[in-house]
């Protein structure tokens, strides 16, 4: 398990997202990334969690529709980690598992594009 508090958590999540490539990220439209300290039943089992509707799903967006988010879970992250390595690569694997629900793209695409 890691320490660290939320502004820097916070931090090293934004430093994720902007390494990720251009293709990945520049089709988000109307999405907020959070981070929040654990879902909402208290559990250290979720690391993220993509809450919207899917592009593949929707027959229309339009305005005054709230945007989605991508939450991703500070203390589950540090649980599940030994050193900040291994956060940062945990925080990447969820970065692009939440963007990939956006997308439509289930896990065996994912691997087929080399995202995960």
């Amino acid at each position: 398990m890691i320490e660290m508090d939320a502004e820097a958590f916070d931090a090293l999540v934004t430093a994720e997202l902007d390494l990720l490539p251009g293709d990945m990220v520049d089709g988000l439209e109307n999405v907020v990334f959070v981070v929040e300290d654990r879902p909402d039943d208290g559990s250290l089992d979720l690391l993220g969690l993509y809450d919207g509707l899917a592009l593949t799903e929707r027959d229309r967006y339009g305005i005054g529709d709230l945007p989605d988010r991508i939450i991703v879970y500070r203390e589950p992250h540090l649980h599940a980690c030994d050193d900040l390595d291994e956060l940062r690569d945990e925080v990447h694997t969820t970065l692009v598992h939440e963007i990939a629900h956006f997308y439509g793209i289930d896990d065996a695409r994912l691997h087929e594009l080399g995202w995960a």
